[in-house]
């Protein structure tokens, strides 16, 4: 699943030549310019759809964000254990890092995150205010089913969720972090970061075997968002 249904062909070109540039070069060397000559196109088409290069990669990144918010349901369908958010957060992780534009943004580049989290903010506020409200939701149904740390509320299991994983993916990119640790000891200290910090030692099978399916479908209702977003913003 990689654009919307309605994504013209022209559209999907040019985000996958600003995705493979992206990779290629770095974000500070890619230029509309050059996005518009590897793709074969004149500059003036970008920009019919995109005005800005911010706004370009944001929709390059609402476009990984599409399938990875796919994947990340289709795993807890899968496997019910996917619901714990550490057990989330590792797998996460592991798929960024395993796609090179994804990784190049995410775990390579504060400042370009800063940058796109600043268009983000302006841009896509609805969307970032359901994937906030489907989080509260699904810890919220996790610390009724006790698998999550009761004696916390809701506002602090997520402070505390997302400072580990943000601090993880921060340090991806960050001068004096430890690149000579793999990424599979990395997702392992982060899930055992998370699994510590926010939830219990046993949570129960039944309990996330049932909740499964309801937590998917939580994620899954982020997509129409994410559509809409798509139609909204992209010109």
């Amino acid at each position: 699943m990689a654009a919307p249904e309605f994504a013209s062909s022209r559209m999907e070109r040019v985000l996958d030549t600003a995705a493979e540039l992206l990779v290629r070069w770095g974000y500070q060397r890619v230029t509309i310019d050059e996005v518009a000559r590897h793709a074969g196109i004149g500059k003036g088409t970008v920009y019919l759809h995109f005005r800005t290069k911010e706004a370009l990669f944001l929709t390059v990144l609402l476009r990984a964000n599409r399938r990875v918010v796919t994947a990340m349901a289709d795993r807890m369908e899968a496997e019910p254990a996917h619901v714990l958010p550490a057990r989330q957060l590792r797998s996460l992780y592991l798929e960024l890092a395993a796609d090179p534009m994804s990784r190049a943004l995410y775990l390579a580049d504060a400042e370009v995150l800063g940058r796109l989290a600043h268009e983000a903010g302006e841009t896509l506020g609805g969307l970032v205010a359901a994937r906030a409200q489907v989080l509260t939701e699904h810890l919220r149904l996790l610390r009724d089913a006790g698998c999550v740390r009761t004696d916390l509320d809701i506002d602090a299991l997520l402070y505390m969720f997302g400072a580990i994983g943000a601090g993880f993916f921060f340090m991806g990119g960050a001068p004096g972090s430890r690149p000579d640790l793999d990424v599979d000891t990395r997702a392992d200290l982060l899930e055992q970061a998370v699994a510590s910090a926010v939830q219990m030692p046993d949570p129960p099978t039944a309990e996330l075997e049932r909740l499964a399916p309801v937590i998917a479908e939580l994620y899954r209702s982020l997509i129409e968002h994410i559509d809409n977003e798509w139609r909204r913003r992209v010109r």
